[in-house]
């Protein structure tokens, strides 16, 4: 069994964490995607023997035994290989907060590989959002990525 123990800034994870759900979620609901924000639901496989609590996931179709897209603030480095505990749960695409950039793994049966363009959701502007969740007011992100993806 492998534990893991995150010394993280709180402030600082919480913000992004947020502005990047809020930002997802203004998305979604423009794009009239029928999604369900799971959050941190802790996900564990079958077995049991596998289980990861992302910072948000979510489910893009009613009725998901489990979420299609789980994100990952890393406010530290370190830790555990989560695309491998991911892998085993079987979710679909993993995002990567870190150092103000968005990193995107796409599950196949290979495994996960880094993606430029989301799987689940193809339509998203990746650069717009990564743009949108560096913005420092919260208000501001949320006007300039709506507009932005009202105008597209």
């Amino acid at each position: 069994m492998v534990f893991e123990i995150r010394r993280i800034s709180e402030r600082k994870h919480q913000t992004v964490k947020e502005r990047i759900s809020t930002l997802v979620n203004l998305y979604l609901e423009y794009a009239g995607i029928d999604f369900t924000p799971t959050g941190s639901v802790t996900l564990e496989s079958e077995t049991g023997k596998v289980k990861r609590e992302a910072d948000q996931s979510y489910e893009l179709a009613v009725n998901r035994e489990r979420p299609d897209l789980a994100v990952e603030v890393v406010v530290t480095s370190g830790g555990i290989n989560k695309l491998e505990a991911y892998k085993r749960l079987q979710i679909s695409e993993v995002w990567f907060w870190e150092n103000g950039r968005l990193r995107l793994y796409a599950l196949s049966e290979d495994g996960y590989a880094e993606v430029d363009r989301s799987c689940v959701l193809p339509d998203l502007d990746i650069v717009l959002l990564v743009r949108c969740i560096n913005i420092e007011n919260h208000l501001q992100a949320m006007r300039e990525f709506r507009a932005a993806i009202q105008s597209a």
